[in-house]
Order: C-alpha cells, then sequence, then structure tokens
C-alpha cells in the first residue's frame, strides 16, 4: 500500500487461535490494521459498532451467533465488506451468507496469498454495489421529482391559464424566490391546490 494512504481497518470474527494469528499476520505484512478480534459472533457485532473497521473476515461457525446471524446485524446497522470464512464449502451455506449481506467466502484452511486478493475483490464488489444503490435511489428521486414537477405544471397551467412552457418558467422563478427545490416548490403547489380543492 502507499505509504501517504491510511491502512484500511480489519475485524477479524474468528474461534480458533491459530487461524486468528495466521489471518492476523498476513493482513498487517500486506498493509493492513487490524482493530479487533471476536471470537464469538455476540462479541463481533459488538466490536464491529465499536471499531467502525472497513471490512470485516467472519467465520461461519461462530459460537452462539453465527456467521451469518451476526452478518445480517451487522450489515442492518451499517453496511460493509464482509468475507465470509468457512470449513464447509457447500452451496447453501455459501448461498445464505452471501444473502446476509456477505461480498465473498474463503474456504478453509486459508492460504495468505488467497487472502489478500480476496479481500481486495470483496471491497470492490461492495463499492460496486453500494455505488449502485446510490445510482437507484438517485433514479429514484429524479423520477419522483419529475412526477411532481409535471403535476403542479399541470395545476399552474390550469389556474392561469398559461401554456407549459410558461407554467414551467413560473415555478422555476418561485423556486429561485424562495431558494428552494423544483421538488419543494412541486410538492407546495400541489398541496395548496389540494387545501383549495
Amino acid at each position: 500500500m502507499e505509504a501517504n494512504k491510511q491502512a484500511l481497518r480489519a475485524l477479524i470474527c474468528e474461534d480458533e487461535g491459530v487461524t486468528i494469528m495466521q489471518l492476523r499476520k498476513a493482513l498487517i505484512r500486506a498493509g493492513y490494521e487490524v482493530v479487533g478480534e471476536a471470537v464469538e459472533g455476540l462479541r463481533g457485532v459488538e466490536l464491529a459498532h465499536e471499531t467502525t473497521p472497513d471490512f470485516i473476515l467472519m467465520d461461519l461457525n461462530m459460537p452462539g451467533l453465527d456467521g451469518i446471524q451476526a452478518t445480517r446485524k451487522i450489515m442492518a446497522e451499517r453496511p460493509i465488506p464482509i468475507i465470509i470464512l468457512t470449513a464447509y464449502s457447500d452451496n447453501s451455506s455459501v448461498d445464505e451468507a452471501l444473502e446476509a449481506g456477505a461480498c465473498a467466502f474463503l474456504v478453509k484452511p486459508i492460504a495468505s496469498e488467497q487472502l489478500i486478493p480476496a479481500v481486495k475483490a470483496a471491497i470492490a464488489r461492495f463499492d460496486t454495489m453500494e455505488e449502485v444503490k446510490r445510482e437507484n435511489t438517485s433514479l429514484k428521486d429524479a423520477l419522483e421529482t419529475r412526477k411532481l414537477v409535471e403535476r403542479a405544471k399541470g395545476i399552474v397551467m390550469e389556474r392561469k391559464k398559461i401554456p407549459e412552457a410558461e407554467a414551467f418558467r413560473h415555478m422555476q422563478k418561485m423556486s429561485r424566490d424562495k431558494c428552494q427545490t423544483m421538488k419543494q416548490t412541486s410538492s407546495d403547489i400541489i398541496q395548496a391546490d389540494n387545501i383549495l380543492s
């Protein structure tokens, strides 16, 4: 990693001491910072909240709260790249982990040369998924705004008996005068129309 770039922070949730040591050593050697280690699922959820890591290595079979339940709780609170570690490569466990929000999984024993590429791929996949979510939210908002503007424009056209382009300019001027978005102006017009109707 570049010297001026801050090290990404990792949380290790694993109940086998030897595996924890191997993971910690591989992460530190690759330039990551290990901010916490949990040997049971509930503690992993608590540490994820307390330490706000950049990514988590999560064992599937943790005592108490298992890795899938812990992943669900963590993702519900603050979405983050989670790589599931498992001794089993059966499809149902993998599917369940991915459905819970994990970005990737590694089958134990984990070779350190597998770990770092998996971490990088999981972070990249997570970033891509988050970007898609942001774009979807932005598109939904744009569509909602457009619907409101069209509805409000119709109200202005009808009440003022003016053409569409003039109604739109009127709404733009209202927005500028009130220092608010077209969405807010449109909502105000629709609300006023409902009151006056």
